[in-house]
């Protein structure tokens, strides 16, 4: 993950798809990548204690075998360990001869210590560096965190985004319901269950990969979406006949959820920047029978003529909710990043307010918890364009449930309050 900016789950889907690995050991990957992004920051704490050079000079190699194996080490009882060992060395060994008895040596000595024997910051001198230790998050991240969450919550957050969830899925309405989706995917032997929060949310305990294998995918009947994403949607004004805009609409699940409402006699226009987006998009709307038009633009400038009932603008963002499925960001994400993002997503509200017809809705979504991208971003559109003002989003007549709607009728999703990706949309109505 060092040399690449390609997500984990998306490149670990790839690689697993042309491996001949089986089920079990597919499994056991996929719970050895995650975990050692997970944990990364708290593996190379050890590592730091237990390597006689830095870390940080090592091959990339080298640093992803010592991470691996210590990760087992420390967190994986049932591997052995010479199993966690000699995989690691075996890894290392990539990087030429030395790196490999390197590994075997810090390993070997990471093993005799045991986990008891591997020290954390102290608490009472360092609080803070403490628990971005412990939970494994960037300190500057943590110190983030802290100014905007209560000295008692803070904790249950940096754990929570160390939770792995179940996968999530969207029943296709257009085809089927939840209720038969489930049956369908528990007579394939997927364990699904409903989900909590969102009405057509379905939740599997099963690997995503081998679901696009089942016949219920191939027959449009679910689209993978998580449970936060699926409150989106709805709260654009969707009705059979609705005109609605997506403006940043790859990888088209919100887009795909909207036409799934307006139906045969509405429009919805996916607009994404990237030609290869919008096939994707046209692509998964073709497979789930949605009506929709995929166009390539900037949403910034968007160039479409016409004004929608509902424009969406789920807009990049340092994406700081979804830590649990992307830990990788964690590590990528730097506090230059969040001031950078924010300017982009005042300059996409700008593009497109004036396509919000009088009386329309615009909605706005990220997935992050960072106040300059929320409600930072909320305000400066209003600021500037006072045509618009903040309507809660209980007002909409099927509401997201009441304990993720803020004292402000914002959206607002969090990992350890609701098993959910940490997302942020605020509902603003066009005077009319």
């Amino acid at each position: 993950m060092e040399t690449t900016e390609a997500f984990a789950d998306t490149l670990l889907a790839h690689r697993l798809a042309a491996s001949p690995l089986g089920v079990a050991d597919r499994a056991l990957t996929t719970r050895l990548v995650y975990g050692t992004l997970v944990w990364q920051g708290r593996l190379d704490h050890h590592l730091g204690t237990l390597l006689r050079s830095s870390l940080a000079g090592l091959e990339p190699a080298v640093r992803a075998a010592l991470r691996l194996g210590l990760y087992q080490l420390l967190f994986l009882e049932r591997v052995p360990v010479y199993a966690a060992v000699d995989s690691s060395v075996r890894l290392a060994q990539i990087a030429g001869r030395g790196a490999g008895g390197l590994v075997n040596a810090v390993l070997r000595r990471a093993a005799a210590v045991g986990r008891d024997g591997l020290g954390l910051p102290n608490p009472g001198e360092d609080p803070l560096g403490r628990l971005a230790v412990e939970w494994s998050h960037p300190r500057w991240l943590v110190e983030r965190w802290a100014e905007e969450f209560s000295v008692e919550e803070l904790p249950d957050l940096l754990a929570a985004d160390n939770l792995a969830g179940g996968t999530a899925l969207r029943a296709n309405t257009l085809r089927t319901t939840r209720a038969t989706l489930v049956e369908e995917l528990e007579a394939a032997g997927a364990a699904a269950r409903p989900g909590v929060w969102a009405p057509d949310a379905v939740i599997v305990e099963r690997n995503s990969a081998a679901l696009r294998e089942l016949a219920a995918w191939r027959s449009g009947h679910f689209a993978f979406q998580g449970e936060a994403s699926q409150l989106i949607a709805p709260l654009l004004d969707l009705y059979p006949g609705a005109r609605v805009l997506d403006a940043c609409a790859a990888p088209g699940g919100k887009a795909g959820h909207a036409g799934a409402h307006v139906g045969q006699s509405g429009l919805v226009v996916a607009l994404d920047r990237r030609a290869a987006g919008v096939r994707r998009i046209r692509d998964e709307a073709k497979r789930l029978g949605v009506p929709l038009v995929g166009v390539v633009g900037d949403a910034c400038q968007p160039g479409l003529r016409g004004t929608f009932d509902g424009v969406l603008v789920d807009a990049p963002c340092s994406g700081l909710g979804t830590l649990r499925r992307h830990p990788e960001l964690r590590w990528r994400r730097r506090p230059r990043d969040i001031p950078r993002l924010a300017a982009l997503q005042r300059d996409l509200l700008a593009g497109v307010a004036p396509l919000v017809r009088p009386g329309g809705v615009l909605v706005y979504a990220v997935c992050t918890l960072a106040r300059e991208e929320n409600t930072g971003v909320v305000t400066a559109l209003a600021e500037a364009h006072p045509r618009f003002a903040v309507e809660s989003v209980a007002t909409v007549p099927d509401p997201p449930p009441a304990t993720t709607i803020t004292p402000l009728g914002f959206l607002m999703t969090l990992p350890h309050r609701h098993g959910l990706d940490g997302f942020f949309a605020a509902r603003l109505r066009a005077r009319a």
